[in-house]
């Protein structure tokens, strides 16, 4: 849709071919990100732009560090540092590194460190994406916050509860371009907005459709890892959509490590197709018909550096070599250019760079990776996280054309309308363990809810 472009533009990321850009009355034009910072504008990316070995205080004072003839002020670095994070009512110590401690704290840092820059607007990008509960009450509450304080805030989410919630506008843009901006939100639906991005009704955004399952295609038994420490029992069938739900920690994402060969199996055994599998590593997952489409994508599921197409031939390739070690240049470029087609991959070309793709054709370039293989289960980890209504609709509708096709297919998701939406039966986690399972006739909010709570002791 544009939506992470125009904020680089706006933070001087990338430089505007035309228009203008007023802030506080008056016309500015970014040469660079140092230009943005001093006009006031502060940009709080997904992907946050953090140093992990870092303290707090030297990441949120990095480029403003108090030094005297090269050598830093300590105790103003710090007092610097405990301005910010009282006026936020963190209570965090300075002097901590940034990897202990949590994505939501991370992101109370990011804000911090805007508003120690003087930001006049702060922008924020898909800010709730691996955020718990309590902790985008606490985003929310510093952004109301900030808006008391004169802020202009921009806030980019594909969660529609969120933007009603904390919206005064709704601009929407679609394709890059502007489609409309809602002033008066009393009247405006969630449908209204779904329109006007996907320029149709989406009715049923799913695309459920009940088939015939197969036989059992992928059995765990007593299943445990270095990370997941309970023991796991589940079987999915073929053509089955097996919906996994549970709150943070619950271990849905450690299962399908494990299940994969990314966490080394402890105890208990895998079958696919009543023949069981030794699974040490995700190469021996993939030979045998096993694929993760990961919970982070850009850090476990991309390689940046590369092409789409070379992102998508990275793993069958093996199989279509010359003589284990020379590329087959004609199945790379058929291959690619098929899978783009196939999965709707929106890029100027397969020769593109994938980094500068949005989230939503990532994820589809990566399944366009794993259906170049002979796939028999696929597992889905959050797979429709930070991806736009429309691509959404676009994903849930080839999860369906898999299930046609007989895999078995293993869909994590946080979003529990999603999670009841995309599967035929539904089993809930909590405290690495399986609380509960439910049909699709069954499952409601409350009930999934009530599992995913439940007190183990």
């Amino acid at each position: 849709a544009g939506k992470s472009t125009l904020l680089k533009i706006l933070s001087g990321n990338y430089p505007a071919t035309q228009g203008k850009l007023h802030i506080g009355g008056r016309t500015v034009n970014f040469r660079n990100t140092k230009d943005a910072l001093l006009a006031g504008v502060a940009i709080i990316y997904q992907e946050l732009n953090i140093v992990p070995e870092m303290t707090v205080a030297e990441n949120l004072c990095l480029g403003q560090i108090p030094h005297s003839f090269g050598i830093v002020n300590q105790k103003k670095l710090e007092e610097n540092a405990q301005f910010y994070l009282d006026k936020l009512e963190l209570n965090i110590s300075p002097s901590t590194q940034l990897k202990d401690l949590s994505i939501g704290q991370w992101q109370m840092i990011e804000i911090a460190k805007a508003l120690s820059r003087g930001a006049k607007v702060i922008a924020f990008d898909e800010p709730t994406s691996s955020l718990s509960a309590p902790e985008i009450e606490k985003l929310f509450s510093v952004i109301n916050e900030l808006k008391a304080e004169g802020k202009v805030i921009l806030y980019i989410s594909h969660r529609m509860e969120e933007i009603f919630r904390i919206s005064d506008e709704i601009t929407v843009l679609k394709d890059g371009q502007f489609v409309k901006t809602f002033s008066d939100l009393s009247n405006i639906t969630n449908d209204d907005l779904v329109r006007s991005m996907v320029g149709r009704d989406l009715g049923d955004i799913y695309h459920y459709r009940p088939r015939e399952l197969g036989k059992e295609r992928l059995k765990i038994s007593n299943l445990s890892g270095t990370v997941l420490k309970g023991n796991f029992n589940l079987s999915v069938k073929a053509g089955e959509v097996l919906g996994l739900f549970g709150l943070v920690g619950a271990g849905r994402s450690e299962l399908l490590k494990v299940i994969f060969g990314a966490d080394k199996i402890i105890q208990g055994t895998i079958e696919l197709d009543g023949q069981t599998l030794a699974i040490c590593s995700p190469k021996d997952a993939i030979i045998n018909g096993i694929v993760l489409c990961p919970e982070d994508r850009k850090k476990e599921g991309i390689i940046p550096t590369a092409t789409v197409g070379e992102n998508i031939n990275i793993s069958a390739r093996r199989l279509h070599n010359f003589m284990n070690f020379i590329i087959n240049d004609n199945w790379e470029k058929q291959n690619a250019e098929y899978q783009r087609e196939q999965m709707n991959v929106k890029t100027p070309s397969v020769e593109q760079l994938i980094v500068n793709l949005s989230g939503g054709n990532q994820q589809k370039a990566i399944l366009g990776r794993w259906l170049s293989e002979n796939v028999k289960v696929l597992l889905l980890d959050e797979p429709t996280r930070g991806i736009d209504v429309g691509a959404k609709s676009e994903i849930y509708d080839l999860i369906f054309k898999l299930a046609d096709e007989k895999l078995a297919i293993i869909v994590v998701s946080s979003d529990l309308p999603e999670v009841i939406g995309l599967s035929d039966r539904i089993m809930v986690m909590k405290g690495q363990q399986i609380t509960g399972e439910v049909s699709r006739e069954d499952a409601t909010e409350a009930g999934i809810l009530k599992l995913a709570m439940v007190n183990n002791n």
